[in-house]
């Protein structure tokens, strides 16, 4: 069994140590972190993705700040940061260093992360544009003619073109599919082109991300300090060789600070890799420790104007990703954000500060210290308004699944560095990272749009060779019409006067190929009008007086 993780404690001298720890089978059981702005969220996300990602499981967290990918880089304990220490009687952080991997969604701090349009779906991408419920319709009937098509919805073009081939044959779709409105199919335009003016064209496409990728573990071998030097030989192992350090879980680290000016596409896309777990996963039951753990940093933007079927899909990958072995923690300002389906199903809790200045941090204050295990020792809902920075109250589930008494210790700061690295230090560990190369080149296969198109050029070019082959039809014939082609009269070629009379009657040819009516092809054209007019309507009225019983009277 794996060990359990110290998270925080509080020591008083002459008192017992008072410890809380996260154990890792209980990891899975999703969590929620909250608290008001500087209160120390940060630095507990940091220690608790350290201490997993070096019991072996790996990790995914959004950096919306920019300050996470510190944890690559082994730190060291200022001298402010010391006095803090001593003051509340915790030990120095070893130093310590974790494997990671960045993701960037527009491929610039990090790995390219994409998704397709098919795997996105209906509804995730309804959330995104903020359709309506008849958009959502058109959206979902949209989706169900490529599927029958089978037209593959890869990137925003196919969307475009989808919708494009789907609103101009309006009819044609409306027996089978339902009445598909103009005005809908304009709306769900209008919020592709807002998505792809943010940049979410960079987003959808292939190669598309790869889960499996999410869940990697290396071997890092463990720094030496010159002030204390590996022993020589290292540690032995049952074979009588070196011990091979265990492997470490590695952390995955989505640069999202600019991609929070879009705050509709950073929530949908992180639900939508949620979404890709649940489905991907297969049922592994209550496992040690979990496969993965799942940070979702402003949980606000998830559930902000969400509609109510996408709360219940949001409920139902909460509650159904655990027994796949994934732990899913919340990290917002207060815990209000959270809806109550939802924070029923978050068992580990870690409350920092809230500041009671309105009436609804007042009642958001009530709301935690009511939702927490209640202390005989401890007034709850004053301590929240009270803690300090890096100070929390704390229940985590015991091994019976049960909430332990909540707690108020202060958080463990990481061994790994605190604050954003440098730009050389990114570049290389986005050239050293497992997956270096895989995302970066985009692939454009054939998809809805190439195929829509070329169907459309298709058809032009058929109908173009039709009208060239087509035989001239004379100006006596009963049958022709209006459209039909002046006959083909050939001009005798000359000069001087000849020459002009002859262009007079029978046109002439100018120097780029155009050709120019003469007083024939005009006489010519005039008759197959008449014709069309006059004996092609008689000869309609009688066909048709024939078939409905008689002309009119």
């Amino acid at each position: 069994m794996a060990e359990p993780i110290l998270i925080a404690q509080h020591h008083i001298s002459g008192q017992e140590t008072t410890e809380c720890f996260l154990l890792a089978a209980m990891t899975n059981r999703h969590g929620l972190i909250t608290g008001a702005t500087g209160t120390g969220k940060t630095i507990t996300l940091q220690t608790m993705a350290e201490k997993l990602s070096q019991l072996g499981v790996p990790v995914f967290m959004a950096d919306v700040k920019g300050d996470l990918t510190g944890i690559s880089q082994a730190g060291r304990v200022s001298e402010k940061l010391a006095a803090v220490l001593a003051e509340r009687g915790l030990d120095a952080p070893e130093s310590a260093a974790c494997p990671v991997t960045l993701w960037d969604v527009f491929g610039k701090a990090g790995h390219p992360v994409r998704a397709t349009i098919s795997d996105m779906g209906p509804l995730l991408l309804a959330r995104m544009l903020a359709l309506n419920e008849t958009q959502q319709g058109v959206l979902a009937m949209v989706f169900k003619i490529a599927d029958d098509a089978g037209l593959l919805l890869l990137d925003l073009k196919d969307l475009r073109a989808m919708l494009q081939h789907v609103g101009d044959n309006a009819s044609t779709f409306t027996t089978e599919y339902g009445n598909v409105s103009a005005a809908s199919v304009g709306a769900i335009q209008r919020g592709l082109l807002q998505i792809e003016e943010q940049g979410g064209d960079e987003f959808f496409g292939e190669p598309m991300l790869n889960i499996a990728d999410f869940m990697q573990t290396v071997v890092m071998s463990a720094p030496t300090s010159p002030a204390a030097p590996a022993p020589q030989g290292g540690a032995a192992s049952s074979w009588g060789g070196p011990a091979t350090p265990p492997a470490k879980g590695v952390i995955n680290i989505l640069a999202a600070d600019q991609l929070m000016n879009s705050p509709r596409l950073y929530a949908t896309f992180l639900l939508w890799m949620l979404s890709e777990l649940f489905e991907q996963l297969p049922e592994v039951g209550d496992l040690e420790q979990p496969k993965l753990v799942f940070f979702f940093d402003e949980a606000h933007l998830l559930f902000k104007d969400a509609p109510s079927a996408l709360i219940e899909r949001i409920e139902l990958v909460v509650r159904l990703v655990r027994s796949k072995g994934v732990g899913v923690y919340f990290v917002t300002q207060n815990p209000l954000d959270i809806p109550d389906s939802v924070l029923a199903q978050l068992g580990n809790r870690v409350q920092h500060a809230l500041r009671a200045f309105t009436p609804r941090d007042q009642k958001a204050v009530k709301a935690a210290a009511s939702t927490m295990r209640a202390n005989p020792k401890l007034d709850v809902e004053a301590a929240i308004t009270e803690l300090a920075v890096g100070e929390a109250l704390v229940s985590f589930l015991d091994a019976k699944g049960r909430p332990s008494i909540t707690e108020r210790v202060f958080v463990i700061p990481p061994g790994s560095q605190i604050g954003p690295i440098t730009p050389e230090q990114r570049k290389a560990l986005i050239a050293g990272s497992l997956v270096a190369g895989v995302y970066e080149k985009h692939v454009d296969r054939e998809s809805a749009y190439e195929k829509l198109k070329g169907r459309a050029a298709a058809s032009t070019d058929a109908a173009q060779s039709t009208a060239s082959q087509a035989p001239a039809t004379s100006a006596s014939s009963p049958g022709a019409t209006a459209s039909a082609p002046a006959p083909a009269i050939t001009p005798a070629s000359g000069g001087g006067l000849l020459g002009s009379l002859s262009g007079v009657l029978f046109g002439t040819t100018g120097p780029r190929g155009g050709q120019h009516d003469g007083l024939a092809q005009s006489m010519a054209r005039s008759a197959v009008r008449t014709m069309g007019s006059s004996v092609g309507r008689e000869i309609i009225r009688g066909v048709l007086g024939g078939l409905f019983g008689g002309g009119r009277r």
